[in-house]
């Protein structure tokens, strides 16, 4: 899935959380953060520490990848469209 927001990658990643039946508490507890920690990533992703975000995707062993656009996913002549 091509994430360009922080509002998709936190719905992204509360959607993985809730698929393997995991609350925000036991989330947290699982890399040494606070449930409130979780659940301002989820409800205002915008202020997230970088340490933070990975730490979240450790917790629900996910993982970041980058590369160029176009690159895996885009279709032949589409655009790039930010989101912000």
């Amino acid at each position: 899935m091509k994430v360009t927001s922080a509002a998709q990658l936190s719905h992204l990643l509360q959607e993985s959380r809730k698929l393997q039946g995991l609350s925000q508490s036991s989330t947290a507890q699982k890399v040494g953060i606070r449930q409130d920690t979780v659940s301002k990533f989820e409800n205002a992703p915008e202020g997230t520490r970088l340490d933070t975000l990975f730490k979240l995707l450790a917790a629900l062993d996910l993982e970041l990848e980058v590369r160029p656009r176009g690159e895996g996913g885009n279709t032949a002549g589409e655009q790039w469209q930010e989101e912000w």
